[in-house]
């Protein structure tokens, strides 16, 4: 068997000769396939480049006929060559045409050669062509020459990627890299985005690709995989929850990833081949990654992802850069780009220079989605590999309402979303010219329009949107967004910052809504089976009393002398509404001893989140000021659907007939015992829902600052008489699983209702 002169440390140093001579591009590569062709004793070395069309054209070859070059095309999965494409893994033959995917072709004069091996050129897990040597005996190839031949093939995407070849490629197409692409995922949040990539998590882009001392670069792996062992093993003996939210179980997987024997040994291979310790990491992840994109199981995708992610720190160590961007660094018109993300995470970038978010993960009832919408920022979720298919700083258009992403779209796309942009923007300047009109339906029913908001940069929408208060402010978000527990004076100091950019307006106040997957980084975790479900809301609050009293405290001392509302999360039990309340009458006490000015008014109140409230109605109506309808958790638990879930999340319609049903109980009960019933859960900002809540008997809704023109555009049209009519009538024969939304949409659709 033939040996590679010198082996492949002596050709990636003669290939780092030739990226560094001034030749251009068709030279360089003519070079590189020589030189290969030398190295591995192959009588032909040929590079395939995957096109932004999706074909594979022969760019360079050392052996077959040259006039075949930017001439021989193919598609993946034609061929063998297309073949490797399309799995993103090496092949090796030592009879080529003997193969059932052997293609024939004729202007490369290739009919010659039996022995065969090509390997992907990757880059971030995506193929961007294909290296190939052959030879004409019936050799069988090494492992070692495998390996030699996936080592260079790193060398050669990196070339690719620095866009040199691209003047080679024909002018529609370019080459696939830096192909636009279109990707689609699901709405989270409205609006139209464009900018340009800012990824949450930056990849290390590894520019030193070839070791010079091998001994050197094994001691550099090695102690960044200690370090990151680390770093885990710290987190979870904390026992805390780290800054970017992952949670025990998946720090347990990464302990467990970072002590895998088979990752490391090809770590360790790819080094001693002759790559740097930050280029092994790179090449042994982009090779998971292919397999990652190309696998159904969801159990492997995702143990692969948790190998994705443990090779992103090592690289983040190995070049020693922060995790995730720096926030100062961010640049204007910013796309925001992640894998997941925390709502604390999205908050800590401020909103001034961000004009969208895209996530692989995330759908629209997550907490991150939430803030988003709060935020006005538009955010499309669920974009399969969108991490990979980025780099920092591309051009990139986030559509909210489609849940599209255009990645370096084309000037024609480009300038036909700048328009829907524009559109878009004179939409909302109608809605603004609705601002200060009454919010009343039809038929003569006012409806009170909330903000629903959490900080401060989230008040003066009141003023722009002619919203009548804040139905529901959450408290936590200050918790979540600081590094240690607010004080109470700091707690005291947003509250009283609220109050005065209200105005007049009133403001509800949540108290703190932590727990599940809200955990806050400076708390111990408490680990649960089911944490939606366990130790959360007002769960804690009535455990901890201290925590639950410093917060009322901060809101008694804040709305000295004007009207307070306070409402308490997760409430499933009259008893834990009257063991709140007498917290408060307690902290009242307190401030009149010390003369402290109290409230002028206070009203108490609960969030309608946990089914069995549904059947104490009439209890809690009777002692509650208000209750307010949290439609995401209700119907989450009514359903027994983790919202955050991909696979079921969407399974259940919130206009179905268990879910209305069970609202119309709520605002009949509420009528009856003279109880105000508001709605603040996400429902209440979509038109077609809304004007369903009208029909049941809402007429307080709450929602987030976007939605209040559209919202309010609906209720000027409707009459809320005749779809409370309808509802009634469709309720009493509807199944136990059908859905309103079809028969709603079509009364919308007759009336002229704008939905």
């Amino acid at each position: 068997m033939p040996s590679a002169p010198g082996g492949p440390r002596l050709l990636l140093r003669r290939l780092r000769e030739i990226m560094a001579e001034p030749v251009g591009a068709q030279d360089r590569l003519d070079r590189i396939v020589i030189q290969i062709a030398a190295n591995m004793v192959a009588e032909v070395c040929s590079v395939y480049v995957m096109r932004g069309d999706g074909v594979l054209e022969l760019f360079a070859t050392e052996g077959l006929n040259r006039a075949a070059v930017h001439h021989t095309v193919m598609r993946a999965g034609e061929g063998l060559v297309g073949l490797i494409a399309s799995t993103a893994e090496p092949l090796a033959l030592s009879d080529a045409q003997s193969h059932p995917a052997f293609s024939y072709k004729p202007e490369t004069g290739e009919e010659i050669y039996h022995a065969f091996l090509g390997v992907p050129l990757l880059r971030a897990g995506n193929t961007l062509g294909v290296l190939v040597v052959q030879n004409r005996t019936f050799r069988v190839y090494a492992e070692e020459e495998i390996e030699a031949l996936q080592t260079t093939a790193m060398v050669l995407a990196e070339l690719i990627a620095t866009g040199e070849l691209q003047a080679l490629a024909p002018v529609e197409t370019g080459i696939a890299l830096r192909r636009p692409v279109h990707q689609k995922g699901t709405a989270l949040a409205d609006g139209v985005g464009l900018g340009h990539v800012i990824l949450h998590e930056p990849r290390v882009v590894v520019k030193n690709l070839i070791a010079e001392n091998v001994e050197s670069e094994l001691q550099r792996l090695e102690h960044a995989i200690g370090e990151v062992r680390a770093s885990i093993d710290r987190l979870l003996e904390r026992g805390d929850v780290a800054h970017h939210g992952e949670h025990r179980e998946v720090l347990e997987t990464f302990r467990m990833f970072a002590h895998d024997q088979g990752w490391l040994r090809r770590m360790r291979e790819a080094v001693t081949s002759g790559l740097t310790a930050e280029a092994a990491v790179e090449r042994v992840q982009s090779d998971n990654r292919a397999r990652m994109l190309r696998q159904t199981d969801p159990y492997l995708r995702e143990r692969l992802h948790d190998l994705d992610d443990l090779a992103n720190r090592l690289l983040h160590r190995l070049v020693g850069r922060d995790l995730v961007v720096e926030r100062g660094l961010l640049p204007e018109n910013a796309i925001l780009v992640a894998r997941s993300m925390g709502p604390a995470a999205l908050l800590d970038y401020g909103r001034s220079r961000l004009r969208g978010l895209v996530l692989e993960e995330g759908g629209p009832t997550s907490h991150i989605a939430i803030v988003a919408r709060a935020l006005g920022l538009p955010a499309v979720g669920e974009v399969a590999n969108v991490t990979s298919l980025v780099e920092q700083g591309d051009a990139i258009i986030v559509d909210g309402a489609a849940g599209e992403v255009q990645i370096r779209p084309s000037s024609d796309v480009e300038a036909a979303y700048a328009e829907k942009a524009r559109l878009r923007a004179r939409r909302q300047e109608q809605y603004l010219k609705l601002r200060d009109v009454p919010s009343v339906t039809k038929d003569g029913v006012p409806v009170t329009l909330q903000l629903n908001a959490g900080l401060l940069v989230d008040l003066p929408h009141l003023e722009d949107t002619g919203a009548t208060g804040v139905g529901l402010f959450r408290t936590e978000l200050q918790f979540m967004i600081a590094e240690r527990m607010p004080t109470a004076t700091e707690q005291q100091n947003l509250y009283s910052a609220a109050f005065a950019a209200a105005g007049d307006r009133p403001i509800t106040f949540r108290t703190l809504d932590i727990g599940g997957d809200k955990v806050l980084p400076y708390m111990q975790a408490v680990e649960e089976e089911n944490p939606a479900l366990g130790w959360r809301a007002i769960r804690i609050g009535l455990d901890r009393p201290g925590l639950l009293r410093a917060q009322i405290r901060a809101l008694l001392k804040a709305a000295a002398g004007r009207p307070l509302k306070i409402m308490f999360p997760m409430v499933a039990t009259c008893d834990e509404f009257f063991r709140a309340k007498a917290l408060v009458e307690r902290e009242r006490n307190h401030l009149s001893r010390h003369g402290h000015v109290h409230p002028s008014d206070l009203k108490l109140g609960v969030m309608l989140e946990v089914p069995s409230l549904l059947f104490q109605l009439k209890e809690i109506c009777a002692v509650a000021d208000f209750v307010s309808v949290g439609s995401n958790d209700l119907m989450q638990f009514l359903f027994a659907i983790d919202r955050e879930n991909r696979r079921v999340a969407d399974r259940f319609d919130p206009l179905s007939a268990p879910m209305l049903r069970a609202l119309s109980l709520v605002a009949e009960q509420a009528k009856a015992s003279n109880c105000l019933a508001t709605v603040c859960g996400e429902i209440g900002g979509r038109p077609l829902e809304a004007m369903a809540l009208i029909g049941l008997g809402f007429h307080s809704l709450s929602m987030s600052p976007a939605a209040i023109g559209p919202v309010k555009a609906m209720l000027l049209a409707l009459d809320a008489g005749e779809v409370g009519a309808l509802i009634r009538r469709e309720l009493e024969h509807a199944g136990g699983g059908d859905t309103l939304r079809p028969k709603l949409a079509r009364f919308a659709e007759t009336h002229g209702i704008p939905v």
